[in-house]
């Protein structure tokens, strides 16, 4: 009867797991997620150096929830929404210039002007202008020569054309000492020549010089903005551009002023204006 009184033995068997062992497949979709959020990262990158302005304008919208995917909202109606590489009235976006229409008079056509203008749509031909201006100030980045050049031009459109107003600055002038032109007003027109080689429409020639001190008895002001003008109708011609073409060349000694002082520099310029189509004032 010793053991009577004694506790009983429990013995509880444990399993042991080994680890090492197999741990599912919840690391390879965080892994598919991560490449597949830098593959969309690289792409992005890379359609926003590849589009223009109005193409990543278009993919916005096609995302946009509340605004209805059309042709119009995408940029275009071609591939890659965006105006074709040889449509007559846009560049090229290799920075070469296609071919612009050219402007002619159609019997019967009229320009719309004032409120008629604002309803029916701006003047095609100025929007042709606004290219050709563009143009123009996009050669300073061709060499070191043009972007100094283009420092000496101003240019606008209007009612009347697209206006080049060329000038001298406080270091360097269009024509020298002796009243003959300068190697930067030759590389002006000569770049001048290029652009407007794209139309067919004339242009006009006007000088313009600074006022001379009022001691002076005989003011050399109308000669010498007259003979101004003729020099670059004559360095137009000589380079190649049709004499039929420039439809006038006035001088307007110092009667119309650039600034509020007449006898500084900027006063010294000449304004070659490509003429609207009809344009005859």
């Amino acid at each position: 009867m010793v053991g009577k009184n004694l506790a009983p033995v429990i013995i509880k068997r444990k399993k042991v797991i080994v680890s090492g062992g197999h741990h599912g497949g919840a690391w390879k979709v965080a892994y598919a997620d991560f490449v597949t959020a830098m593959m969309a990262f690289f792409m992005l990158m890379w359609l926003l150096n590849a589009t223009t302005e109005k193409q990543r304008k278009g993919l916005a919208d096609y995302f946009h929830p509340t605004i209805v995917v059309s042709r119009v909202s995408g940029g275009g109606d071609g591939m890659l929404s965006g105006d074709s590489l040889f449509s007559e009235e846009a560049l090229a976006y290799t920075g070469t210039p296609v071919e612009i229409v050219q402007l002619s008079e159609k019997e019967g056509e009229t320009v719309n002007s004032g409120a008629d203008e604002k309803q029916a749509g701006e003047n095609p031909e100025k929007e042709i202008f606004r290219t050709l201006e563009r143009l123009i100030h996009g050669r300073g980045g061709e060499s070191l020569v043009f972007e100094n050049a283009l420092k000496h031009i101003n240019t606008k459109v209007t009612d009347k054309g697209l206006i080049i107003e060329i000038f001298d600055t406080a270091n360097n002038s269009l024509f020298d000492s002796e009243g003959q032109f300068t190697p930067l007003l030759n590389t002006l027109i000569e770049m001048m020549r290029d652009v407007f080689d794209l139309v067919v429409n004339p242009i006009s020639v006007e000088g313009h010089i600074r006022s001379y001190p009022i001691i002076l008895k005989n003011k050399p002001v109308w000669r010498t903005s007259i003979e101004r003008a003729l020099m670059v109708q004559s360095l137009f011609t000589d380079h190649g551009f049709e004499r039929a073409r420039i439809h006038r060349v006035v001088g307007h000694a110092d009667r119309d002023l650039a600034t509020g002082r007449p006898t500084e520099m900027r006063n010294n310029r000449l304004e070659i204006t490509l003429l609207r189509t009809g344009y005859s004032r």
